[in-house]
């Protein structure tokens, strides 16, 4: 009997999707025993061409992690969608659009005006930026073009499944390959991990009180947290009531708050919005001055802090330069 066929591909990410992958440790020998990968570009010798050979449906399943913000994301995930029966969408950036995705308040102009010309770094009198063709000695090289704005994975593909998470844990990763591969299928569109808030799996949430009434809020910086109470409580910034658990709570273990990789709960489409009428709940000021002075001496960044990995998926803050 011929084992699944299996397929990993990157799109606009950091790379800590493919360090999770090899967070399985000896799990990944399991792993590489139980399957057969058929193409992985970034580990081994896979070329586009090997894939466009392949027969399709031929693949079991695809775990494509990033976001989508290249042409040649778009044409690569289209490809692995016809060529494999199950894709997963892997980690942050391929679930909501992921920290690349708050690129999506800025227009495509401003952010490569930003990178080639203006950035602190950059030394380029000639204003000179990628060209899309370009021939060199007679040979001709082109570019993937750099889209509007970046798209989580299901805006482009249907998507079967989602492991969360800036990155996965190791654990989830390997509960969630191993119920697929063992024919444990879920319902289609299901996002592995909890299906409860990370507080009720928070090991401060003992400390948590009944009911919060916050007259300061802070950010982790500007105090030095009690890792023994609910940061929460302790008027700092945590999203952890509004974020999917089964991350195992390690950000409140390493003593941050939780900034919300896990994504939304069921049911909830934008989590953002979820957590900024959250936090309004538990503010208690009524001066407005004070709430404005509160607001400065914070530096308050509202997309940063309640959309930093789902702007993308939220599709209320993408901006686009004139006429476009």
């Amino acid at each position: 009997m011929s084992k699944p066929k299996v397929a990993l591909y990157w799109c606009a990410s950091c790379g800590g999707c493919e360090e999770a992958t090899v967070d399985l440790t000896e799990r990944l020998f399991d792993l590489i025993e139980a399957v057969d990968i058929v193409f992985w570009p970034i580990a081994m010798d896979f070329k586009r061409e090997d894939l466009e050979k392949m027969e399709d449906g031929s693949i079991d399943i695809a775990i494509i992690n990033g976001g989508i913000r290249l042409e040649e994301h778009e044409e690569m995930v289209k490809l692995l969608r016809r060529k494999s029966k199950i894709v997963i969408a892997y980690g942050s950036c391929a679930h909501l659009g992921g920290i690349p995705g708050l690129a999506n308040a800025y227009p495509r102009e401003e952010i490569l005006k930003f990178a080639y010309e203006e950035a602190p770094t950059v030394i380029n009198p000639d204003k000179v930026r990628p060209m899309k063709k370009v021939t060199i000695d007679g040979m001709e090289f082109e570019l993937p073009e750099f889209l509007e704005y970046l798209k989580p994975l299901d805006e482009v593909i249907d998507v079967d499944y989602y492991i969360p998470g800036c990155p996965p844990t190791p654990d989830l990763t390997w509960e969630a390959i191993s119920k697929l591969l063992s024919g444990e299928i879920p319902p289609k569109g299901h996002v592995f991990g909890s299906d409860k808030s990370l507080c009720h799996e928070c090991p401060l949430n003992e400390t948590k009180p009944d009911e919060i009434r916050l007259e300061e809020l802070k950010r982790p910086h500007q105090v030095i947290l009690d890792r023994s109470k609910c940061y929460l409580a302790q008027g700092v910034l945590c999203m952890g009531p509004v974020t999917r658990g089964g991350c195992e709570a390690l950000c409140i273990k390493g003593g941050m708050p939780c900034t919300g990789c896990f994504g939304p709960l069921d049911g909830v489409y934008n989590q953002g919005a979820k957590a900024l009428s959250f936090l309004a709940s538990v503010i208690d000021i009524e001066d407005e001055e004070k709430y404005r002075e509160m607001l400065e001496k914070l530096g308050f960044d509202p997309i940063g802090w309640f959309f930093r990995y789902s702007l993308a998926k939220g599709m209320i803050y993408r901006k686009k330069g004139d006429g476009e």
